[in-house]
């Protein structure tokens, strides 16, 4: 057995995209949802990223990575093969995209192997793959996480539901869209969703509402976080992964998944995407300070802050 350590492993899509908004585009961007997730969950701790990428992955990212204190050890680089790539242009209100051409290249056949060093970290984020190597990946830890985080699309649901309803059998969070959550249940209502969801396994829930934040389903509490009303977006590619960087890496920070933690996890998250929609790629999340942290986690409890009120 391998001595734990309070790191966070996520293991996920490291790609280089084509993004095309309706303010600029980006032909090679760096992006997937491990990328995202280790640049935001840096700034709280030790994160482990275990992903494959080929022999065209920039230099300077993988340089970003470990300057961000991202180990690399379990990110695989393919020689004589071509990295994951994504093509999408994004609708003018932002919330919506179309895909226009992906290639799967070395992550088609990723097949992940922690290292040794990687087995004993007390946290755990399957981030969006496919379930069945999302349940390989668990099967490698040693011993079981504190806490095991997951993140899914709709895709999966459709094609490998029973793969994906084992391993959220074993996990204690899901990280989740709204649309999403519908479909993984069948129930049109979000609370009755997130019932069905506890019921499944995961004790924790966050339900992801894009512009209008994200909601959180914990032992029979809701707790409901705001986006940070910006002027200016101009990619929002990767803020759910940022959101679960942050998210997760508060927790390992805290060592504790009390309601209060989860509460403020869940706005830490909100700062990481905030970020990370300011930029192409992980522009804006890379070189932050804890100050400029604090600072917007600040401005996002003000969004909901009041005093009660006497009754005339």
């Amino acid at each position: 057995m391998i001595e734990r350590t309070p790191s966070v492993v996520v293991v996920g899509s490291v790609a280089i995209d084509w993004v095309i908004t309706p303010k600029a585009e980006r032909e090679r961007s760096v992006g997937g949802s491990a990328t995202f997730f280790s640049m935001a969950a840096s700034y709280f701790g030790p994160v482990r990223l275990c992903g494959v990428v080929g022999k065209d992955f920039p230099e300077q990212s993988l340089a970003d990575l470990r300057a961000a204190h991202v180990d690399t050890e379990g990110l695989e680089v393919v020689p004589d093969g071509l990295t994951f790539h994504w093509k999408g242009r994004y609708h003018d209100d932002m919330n919506h995209r179309d895909t226009l051409d992906t290639r799967l290249n070395v992550f088609e056949h990723f097949d992940p192997r922690l290292p040794q060093s990687y087995r004993g970290s007390e946290y755990l984020f399957l981030a969006n793959i496919q379930p069945a190597l999302q349940l390989r990946v668990l099967d490698q830890m040693d011993p079981r996480p504190r806490l095991v985080g997951l993140d899914t699309m709709n895709l999966w649901i459709e094609h490998t539901k029973d793969d994906l309803l084992k391993v959220l059998a074993r996990v204690d969070l899901l990280t989740i869209n709204e649309e999403e959550a519908r479909q993984l249940t069948g129930e049109p209502n979000l609370v009755r969703a997130a019932r069905a969801i506890h019921d499944i396994g995961p004790r924790s829930l966050v339900i992801k509402r894009g512009e209008y934040g994200a909601l959180l389903f914990h032992e029979g509490e809701v707790f409901s976080a705001p986006a940070l009303p910006l002027e200016e977006v101009i990619d929002p590619t990767g803020a759910g992964d940022s959101f679960a960087g942050g998210f997760m890496g508060y927790l390992a920070r805290v060592g504790e998944t009390t309601g209060e933690s989860l509460r403020s996890a869940m706005i830490y998250g909100s700062v990481m995407a905030s970020y990370c929609v300011e930029g192409f790629s992980y522009d804006r999340l890379a070189g932050l300070d804890h100050r400029a942290i604090d600072e917007r986690f600040m401005a996002f409890s003000r969004l909901t802050h009041f005093e009660r009120a006497r009754l005339l």
